[in-house]
C-alpha cells in the first residue's frame, strides 16, 4: 500500500469516526437542553418553536467543545478496529513507520483545529447571541444584570448606571455621573431610553443636572437642562455589551480583545477575560494533542484489553481534559495566575501524556 492510499484511507476511515462520534456527542447535550429548556416552556410567549431553535442555535458552542474529545474518540476507535484487525501490523511490517503514521494522523488533527478554531471565533458566538436573545425575548425577560440597582459600567472619568438592557442592546433607564480630575461631581444626566447609531448614543427624553462647584460652598449652584434627544459619546460599544449576554469562554477572540482593552482604559481587572482569550486561541490546539493521546492506543490494542476498554479510557481522558480546562481558568482567576499558564496547562500535560505513551510503544 502506498503512502498515497494509505493516507485517503486513514483520512476515510478516522473522519468517518469522528463525524460520528461528533453526531452522538451532539443529540446527547441537544437532548440535555431540550430537557433543561422544558421548565421555562410556556413563560411568556416561550413556546416549542422558540425552544427548538434556541436549542438548534446552541449546536454550534456544544461542536467546538467536544471537537477535541470527538476528535480522540474517533482515532481511538478506528485505531482500535485497525488493530484488530491486524492492519496497522501489516503496515508496519510493510516498512511504514508509526512517525509516518502519525504525520497522516495530525494532518488530519489540523484540518479539525482549523475547524474548531473557525466554529469558535466566527460561527458560535454569533449563534450563542442570538439563541440568548430569542429566548429573553420570548420569556419577556432582559438581560441579567450584576446588581439589583442594575448595571454599573466605568467609561472614563464617568459612571454610568444602567436598570435594563435590552436584547437588541438598547438601553432603558440610564443615568450618567461626570466627575472632573478632582473627582468632584459635574453632571448627572438620566435618559429614558438609549441606542446605538453612527458610532454613537442618540439618548432620549433627558434631564441634565449640572452642579457648578466654587470656592466658597454658599456661591455652589445647582440648574437642570431637558433635551428631548442628545447625542452621547462613549468607550462603551454594543459589542461590549454582548458580554451580558454570551460567556466570555463562549465570545470570539476579537470581542474578547476589544472588551480587555476596554478594561485597561477604564483601569478595571480584565484577567478572567485575558484567561478566556488564551483559552480562546490554545483550545484548538487540544484536537493536535488528542492526535497524539490517541495514537498509542491502536498499538496497546494488540497487547491488552479490547476496543471497549479503550473506548472508556478515550471517554475517560477526554472528560478528565473538559474538567481540567475549567479547573486551571477558575483557578487562574482566583490565584492571579499568568493568562496564558491557565490556559494552556492541561493542554501541555495531555501532551506529555501522550509523547510520553508513544515513547513506551516504540521501545516496546
Amino acid at each position: 500500500m502506498t503512502l498515497t492510499r494509505l493516507n485517503r484511507y486513514f483520512w476515510q476511515e478516522i473522519s468517518f469516526s469522528i463525524m460520528l462520534v461528533l453526531l452522538g456527542l451532539l443529540a446527547m447535550f441537544s437532548f440535555f437542553d431540550l430537557l433543561q429548556e422544558l421548565d421555562s416552556l410556556g413563560r411568556g410567549h416561550y413556546g416549542i418553536n422558540s425552544m427548538l431553535t434556541y436549542v438548534a442555535l446552541s449546536i454550534p458552542g456544544h461542536i467546538y467543545e467536544v471537537a477535541p474529545v470527538a476528535v480522540l474518540l474517533g482515532i481511538v476507535y478506528t485505531l482500535g478496529a485497525m488493530a484488530g484487525n491486524s492492519e496497522l501490523i501489516v503496515m508496519r511490517t510493510s516498512g511504514i513507520s508509526l512517525q509516518s503514521i502519525a504525520m497522516i494522523l495530525l494532518k488530519i488533527g489540523l484540518v479539525f483545529a482549523l475547524v474548531t478554531f473557525l466554529i469558535g471565533e466566527i460561527i458560535a458566538p454569533i449563534s450563542e447571541k442570538l439563541a440568548q436573545r430569542i429566548r429573553i425575548q420570548a420569556t419577556d425577560s432582559v438581560v441579567a444584570q450584576d446588581f439589583q440597582s442594575g448595571l454599573w459600567i466605568k467609561d472614563g472619568s464617568s459612571f454610568v448606571n444602567v436598570s435594563s438592557v435590552m436584547p437588541d442592546t438598547s438601553l432603558v433607564d440610564i443615568r450618567i455621573y461626570d466627575f472632573d480630575p478632582q473627582f468632584k461631581l459635574k453632571h448627572i444626566s438620566y435618559a429614558e431610553k438609549g441606542y446605538f447609531q453612527d458610532d454613537h448614543w442618540v439618548l432620549s427624553n433627558v434631564t441634565q443636572t449640572n452642579i457648578n462647584h466654587s470656592k466658597q460652598i454658599q456661591d455652589n449652584s445647582i440648574t437642570s437642562q431637558f433635551f428631548k434627544q442628545t447625542r452621547w459619546e462613549s468607550l462603551i460599544r454594543p459589542e461590549l455589551l454582548n458580554v451580558l449576554l454570551v460567556l466570555p469562554e463562549k465570545m470570539s477572540a476579537w470581542n474578547l480583545y476589544s472588551f480587555i482593552q476596554y478594561l485597561h482604559q477604564n483601569g478595571q481587572r480584565s484577567t478572567r477575560y485575558q484567561v478566556a482569550l488564551w483559552a480562546k486561541l490554545v483550545y484548538p490546539l487540544a484536537c493536535l494533542v488528542m492526535v497524539v493521546l490517541a495514537l498509542p492506543f491502536g498499538f496497546l490494542q494488540q497487547r491488552a484489553g479490547g476496543i471497549s476498554a479503550k473506548i472508556f479510557a478515550g471517554i475517560f481522558l477526554g472528560v478528565v481534559y473538559q474538567i481540567m480546562n475549567r479547573v486551571f481558568v477558575h483557578l487562574g482567576v482566583l490565584n492571579d495566575w499568568p493568562p496564558l499558564v491557565s490556559a494552556i496547562s492541561p493542554t501541555l500535560l495531555f501532551l506529555l501524556v501522550g509523547l510520553g505513551m508513544l515513547y513506551y510503544v516504540e521501545r516496546r
